[in-house]
């Protein structure tokens, strides 16, 4: 069994990352510069590059957006908790981490992911429950970034907020009635920042567990904002802060 990545930049990173061990290489015969760049990296990387045509591309990727490159690669596989606050502590910087409650949205998924590798993030945190998994339209809207930072899913994520905690984290949930100005809060120590559902935002027994909610101030006529950007100004604040500290 394995797993697909489609597009130029996305099946670039792929052949650079270490996560996943690439495969097999399908470009498209009538190659332009990009596609010979592609091509190249993988002779490097010591992994099969297969020429076909466009017909053979469209029914390997289901007729998604592919650019003429499709990598096959090992699946995902995602990481501990144990394993993540092992590699956190190794860290020289605090911990960052963040969890996500109930995203069901693959672009929204691969956005996060993407702003939180963006950020220096060390890893993110979903429920195997009520939450996307990672698939190719996650891997495309990641943009790459899957291959640089961990994924942990969890069973109870309440109850692992309460874990982190115990580990020496403070977990601040983005929430827009939240009694704290994001902008005001102190997020350079160790951190876990919680983001929840498009619709619905925390659930209850998540808020429960937060130690803080943080609101984004706004000044114009929207009243709130797309979980992923939203999220994007908070992991960047983080990043903001500790660029700042000493």
């Amino acid at each position: 069994m394995s797993d697909w990545i489609f597009g130029i930049n996305p099946v670039r990173e792929a052949l650079s990352g270490r996560r996943r061990r690439p495969l097999e290489l399908f470009l498209a015969r009538e190659g332009n510069t990009r596609l010979q760049e592609l091509a190249a990296a993988a002779e490097q990387a010591e992994v099969p590059v297969r020429r076909c045509v466009r017909a053979e591309l469209e029914r390997l990727t289901g007729g998604a957006r592919h650019q003429g490159a499709a990598l096959r690669l090992e699946p995902f596989a995602y990481v501990e908790l144990a394993d993540l606050l092992a590699a956190s502590r190794k860290d020289e910087k605090p911990g960052f981490l963040l969890a996500l409650d109930g995203i069901t949205d693959p672009h929204n998924l691969g956005a996060l992911v993407r702003s939180a590798a963006a950020a220096g993030c060390q890893g993110v945190i979903l429920p195997k429950d009520n939450s996307c998994p990672v698939t190719a339209v996650v891997d495309r809207a990641a943009a790459g970034s899957l291959e640089h930072i961990p994924l942990c899913r969890v069973v109870n994520l309440a109850r692992t907020l309460d874990e982190l905690k115990q580990a020496g984290f403070w977990v601040h949930g983005l929430a827009g009635e939240g009694d704290q100005d994001l902008f005001c809060a102190d997020l350079s120590g160790p951190l876990v920042l919680v983001a929840g559902s498009e619709g619905s935002g925390l659930r209850p027994n998540v808020r429960r567990h937060c130690d803080v909610l943080l609101s984004i101030p706004m000044g114009g006529g929207v009243g709130s904002l797309n979980v992923s950007v939203a999220t994007g100004i908070a992991l960047f604040e983080v990043l903001r802060q500790r660029r700042l500290s000493p």
